[in-house]
């Protein structure tokens, strides 16, 4: 069989410039993420929810605070899960539609977990670059005003807060928030540290440009990397606080719903056989912080450059 040198040639050209070039670390990240195939998965599973908390209104025959009449006062029997009455989820004790108050409490619990997370990576990042960066004596009052803050009961705080100021949704945001952004300024600041005497730095500082142009442009774009992960490890513990508070009864109010309130009223109705009650807000409450907690490993794996 004839060969074509010529072609032969073009080819193992085209392989060596391929191999010279190589991929972007954003392409390498992105390539080692999908090889993790329960990261993928978990990525496939939240973003089937996220869809369900917007698509899933408009399958919805009830709405979350409507009551079924027919229901009350037999709901072990009538309020089970039906796709001819319109309760996918079947009902609540009060007979109101579970599957879209299902709805609503995974919009309220996700919004919560993604603005707190979301408040909690840019407070935290800009005052942990901030600190590590200018060192000395600014370093240590902002660390240790963190020790401090750190030493206060979180949990006692936010509940007190609620207790204080009434319970509120954007109380719940800022609360959540403001706290949980202490962890993210110490891990921060030590990435800061080891990246504040490398040369791309030391050659911005002799070129005159200004600390906080370095910070914003230099320092936060290079620890991203761990900020990400850290952050899709933080949007599950703002879940959980979230649906504790309101397992408490100090979350949101009704006719209002999250999912530490559905799971709270579920668990109470158990032992009259409504499991139906505990079952689906459980369920999503699990695969979701299961699918964060395995997309941030998937995320530190392909992010780690020990491991190129």
């Amino acid at each position: 069989m004839l060969v074509d040198n010529k072609k032969v040639q073009e080819l193992a050209d085209n392989m060596a410039a391929e191999e010279l070039t190589g991929r972007s670390l954003l392409q390498d990240a992105r390539h080692r993420f999908f090889k993790n195939k329960m990261a993928v998965v978990s990525l496939m599973i939240l973003v089937s929810i996220i869809i369900f908390a917007f698509v899933g209104p408009y399958f919805a025959k009830w709405s979350y605070e409507e009551i079924d009449w027919a229901t009350m006062g037999n709901v072990a029997e009538m309020g089970r899960p039906s796709i001819e009455s319109g309760h996918f989820f079947g009902t609540d004790d009060l007979g109101r539609d579970l599957y879209s108050r299902v709805i609503q409490g995974t919009q309220i619990s996700l919004t919560v977990g993604f603005v707190g997370s979301l408040i909690a990576v840019f407070v935290g990042t800009l005052y942990g670059a901030t600190a590590g960066y200018l060192g000395g004596t600014v370093d240590n009052i902002m660390m240790r005003t963190v020790d401090i803050l750190m030493a206060i009961p979180y949990m006692f705080f936010l509940i007190l807060l609620l207790v204080m100021f009434g319970r509120s949704i954007s109380l719940i945001f800022v609360g959540i928030g403001l706290i949980s952004w202490l962890d993210m300024s110490r891990i921060v600041r030590g990435q800061t540290l080891s990246l504040k005497n490398k040369e791309f730095i030391e050659a911005a500082v002799a070129s005159g440009v200004a600390p906080f142009n370095i910070i914003r442009r230099h320092i936060v774009p290079n620890v991203m990397g761990i900020v990400v992960v850290y952050a899709t490890l933080l949007v599950p513990g703002m879940i959980m606080t979230e649906s504790f508070i309101s397992f408490l009864g100090l979350g949101v109010q009704e006719p209002q719903t999250s999912w530490g309130a559905l799971i709270s009223s579920g668990a109470g109705r158990l032992q009259y056989g409504t499991y139906w009650q505990l079952f689906f807000p459980l369920f999503f409450f699990i695969a979701t912080l299961l699918s964060f907690f395995f997309i941030g490993d998937g995320l530190r794996d392909a992010l780690d450059p020990k491991d190129r």
